[in-house]
């Protein structure tokens, strides 16, 4: 899949541009703060319809500025084009449309534009709560499995109810079990998707680990979860007591967690600058390849900063591997080094192109 050409008006910094794209290579040049990451975020939204990063959607408008429209066009596998459009008008929302035609619900949308996206970010996945990684199970397998979603949906609902019922101090065995019964099926059907993800992204996560580190390290990760060893009915029966005196439901799939390790230590305590970087790098490499074998989709890469923190030979082998494999297809990359990018260029094969960012303005070079 590829993004042709894409349309702006007022997303962050960018007060209004027209860009073509490569359907290689294509580099963004600029100082930080210049506009390089709000183009990637850009069509991050225009694809998941969603901002990267957990922000109020309103603050992605132009300062100034009361709406934001973001347009694309896009060429599928098949060589079937689509277009969609995005804006957000202040104190009224979000308007979604594919082909023209409005979406019902906008969690339609997911998968549909498969996306995946490195960022400065990313070390949060290891060195962030768990909340983080399980925001990463969620949105990528919910781009893969559109029933997840609403069976994440589902359980978050009776959460809520149950969360309310224990700071309200009801103590009412029966009115529990109602809301836990529809919990503990849509828990057993999210608990089995995590784990296959898990186990599926497993060989192609250390094998990306390895080319990068170039054999230095191993590393793994390994899904945690109370539904690994117990029913969840069982978990909420035995632990009601506790929760009702906490005000708050205490165990369940949303305390799951990936556990990530370097060789026998944990990657988060110990794991250097370069290795959580290269790690979180390779998970995303392995989630491009699920996503991608799932969605019978190629997704778009963004690589956001990626020569920070990386020495030159695991940024060489990065590049090397996203560029020449036939795997990989439309890649975006930025950074504020001219040279690092000319470098980048001359080692593809692909069809190139090259930008210079200032102001939230783009120039071809």
């Amino acid at each position: 899949m590829l993004v042709e050409r894409i349309d702006i008006l007022n997303f962050k910094n960018i007060a209004e541009a027209s860009l073509e794209f490569s359907s290689g290579v294509n580099c963004l040049l600029g100082l930080n703060g210049m506009g390089k990451s709000n183009l990637l975020e850009a069509i991050h939204f225009l694809s998941m319809a969603r901002p990267i990063r957990s922000v109020p959607e309103s603050a992605l408008i132009r300062h100034g500025e009361e709406m934001l429209m973001v347009k694309g066009n896009y060429t599928m596998d098949t060589g079937a084009s689509e277009s969609v459009s995005c804006g957000i008008v202040k104190g009224k929302g979000k308007t979604l449309r594919r082909n023209g035609k409005e979406y019902q619900r906008i969690s339609e949308h997911i998968g549909k534009f498969p996306i995946v996206t490195v960022t400065p970010g990313d070390p949060e996945i290891v060195t962030g709560s768990g909340e983080v990684r399980r925001r990463l199970m969620d949105v990528v397998i919910s781009q893969a499995d559109p029933a997840y979603l609403a069976r994440l949906i589902r359980y978050n609902r009776g959460l809520e109810s149950r969360n309310k019922m224990l700071r309200a101090g009801v103590h009412d065995r029966l009115l529990y079990e109602s809301i836990e019964t529809g919990m503990a099926e849509a828990a057993r059907e999210i608990h089995a998707a995590r784990r296959r993800w898990t186990e599926e992204i497993l060989p192609g996560f250390r094998r990306y680990y390895s080319q990068i580190s170039d054999d230095a390290e191993r590393a793994s990760l390994s899904y945690k979860s109370v539904l690994n060893d117990r029913d969840l009915l069982d978990v909420f029966d035995s632990e009601r007591g506790r929760d009702l005196a906490l005000g708050f439901t205490s165990a369940g799939i949303h305390r799951d967690d990936l556990s990530t390790r370097l060789g026998d230590y944990s990657m988060r305590r110990l794991g250097s600058q370069g290795q959580v970087k290269t790690f979180t790098i390779a998970l995303r490499l392995a989630i491009f390849d699920y996503l991608r074998e799932k969605g019978g989709v190629t997704p778009i890469l963004l690589l956001d900063d990626i020569f920070d923190k990386l020495d030159a030979g695991r940024v060489a082998r990065i590049i090397a591997e996203v560029s020449g494999s036939e795997n990989f297809g439309q890649i975006f990359i930025t950074d504020t080094n001219r040279e690092h990018l000319d470098e980048t260029l001359e080692g593809i094969r692909s069809e190139s192109r090259l930008f210079e960012v200032s102001g939230g303005k783009f120039n071809l070079l």
